[in-house]
């Protein structure tokens, strides 16, 4: 296999990039470009050298080509998209930028009030640079070598731009910027990104958006654990987004449990990018993961480092955490063993506070990659708190595949999920199915 690549020149902070706006002073990029597994990230991606000093300003923009555009009557469609770098602030308090993109549809929108805006939080891409959704956008596959990103997310987003719904999209924090690694999984940094990404999507010159355009979240699998965390933590770190409505698909409420079942997976590969992420988090933890990981768990680590989804699928399937542990033990085992590594991931759990807005849960009855089971956990933990919950069971037979058990309900929701959404966006009340919540499947 052969190593990965993520290299950036010395001299990183040379002259800003041309062909964007919004470039505070002191903004700059590097002399030679970053190189991520044989792809050149664009300089628009490098962070300046100072940020803003509000959460959700915006840093840069420029225009994003989509890879699925036709020219119509009243501009493309289906809308035009802006490349947004903007301003975020991380688990630890570190300011920190992260990237994305707006997409003003051309279609009219339809229900009542101003145009609504949904921020899109994508499921797993990977880790590497240039895995980021924003990137996908423009290129919705990408090979090049080992490399493989697919825009996995551009059917849900088409489908809201078809509805005249705006829509910005998050990278994450470290994901496409290439100031640092992606914290794959950490709840609160996914939470800021997307808080922070309607912040700059509203601040954007030139859209449709008003005040008084309502919001909501949308988002699967890591991206469901994305805008779960931000709904419970918009009370507080975003009271100036309040929010219509929130989707949260297939979350991974309790890492614990999703990381005993992706071990020996399909995506396996998405341990490697927890484990980074958690060591990218809190350093902390690295004298532990240095005294259990093999010389293989390391150069794993690494490899993956750099992957996109499609990378892992194919280089780490039915990989277990067993080959890289210095004691043979798998990594859930380690965890349980070790209280800073077991305090760290209960901080992680998504449902210990109160949505203030509506939000519907959806999971596969049959996934067992981010377990059915945790996800309702979550919702019916929402609900005892009051919170005003729709839960909704996908019932589908077991396909003999995790990863198929895990993706046929994204698809087979996605319509309804979509409709959900656009019904508080129309302002129509949501409801709850909370009653009960505890007999059901």
């Amino acid at each position: 296999m052969p190593a990965p690549t993520r290299l950036l020149a010395a001299g990183r902070h040379g002259r800003a990039c041309l062909g964007t706006t919004a470039v505070p002073a002191g903004a700059a990029t590097p002399t030679e470009p970053v190189v991520s597994r044989g792809v050149t990230i664009p300089a628009f991606y490098t962070p300046p050298a100072s940020l803003p000093a509000d959460d959700g300003a915006l840093i840069r923009t420029e225009r994003l080509p989509l890879a699925l555009s036709l020219p119509g009557v009243n501009g493309p469609l289906p809308g035009r998209a802006t490349r947004l770098m903007y301003r975020s602030t991380d688990s630890a308090g570190r300011p920190t930028a992260v990237t994305g993109a707006y997409i003003e549809p051309t279609a009219a929108w339809r229900g009542t009030g101003p145009r609504p805006l949904v921020a899109v939080a994508p499921g797993t891409m990977g880790q590497g640079d240039q895995c980021a959704a924003s990137l996908g956008l423009e290129r919705p596959l990408l090979l090049n070598g080992q490399t493989v990103s697919v825009g996995y997310e551009d059917l849900a987003i088409y489908r809201l731009l078809a509805r005249g719904v705006a829509v910005v999209v998050t990278d994450y924090t470290g994901l496409g910027t290439t100031d640092r690694l992606h914290t794959y999984v950490n709840r609160v940094d996914e939470a800021h990104a997307v808080l922070d990404a309607v912040r700059a999507a509203r601040s954007l010159d030139g859209t449709s958006l008003t005040d008084g355009s309502r919001v909501a979240l949308f988002g699967y699998s890591q991206g469901g654990g994305a805008t779960a965390a931000a709904a419970e933590l918009q009370p507080t770190y975003a009271p100036d987004v309040p929010l219509a409505g929130t989707y949260a698909g297939a979350p991974p409420a309790d890492l614990v449990a999703v990381t005993a079942a992706i071990d020996g997976s399909d995506l396996a590969g998405a341990l490697g990018w927890s484990v980074n992420g958690f060591l990218e988090s809190d350093p902390e933890l690295k004298p532990i993961a240095d005294a259990h990981l093999s010389a293989a768990g390391r150069a794993a680590l690494r490899d993956l480092s750099t992957m996109c989804v499609g990378d892992a699928l194919l280089a780490y399937n039915s990989a277990r955490s067993t080959a890289w542990t210095t004691d043979g033990r798998p990594l859930g085992a380690i965890i349980e063993d070790e209280p800073a590594l077991k305090a760290f991931l209960d901080d992680q759990r998504i449902g210990r506070l109160r949505p203030a807005s509506p939000v519907r849960v959806a999971t596969g009855t049959a996934d067992n990659l981010v377990p059915h089971g945790q996800a309702r956990d979550l919702a019916v933990a929402w609900c005892a708190k009051g919170a005003d919950v729709t839960y909704k069971p996908v019932v589908l037979l077991p396909l003999g595949n995790a990863l198929l058990n895990h993706f046929a309900p994204l698809l087979t929701d996605q319509g309804d999920a979509i409709s959900w959404l656009t019904d508080r966006l129309e302002g129509r009340p949501a409801g709850s199915n909370c009653a009960g919540l505890p007999y059901k499947p």
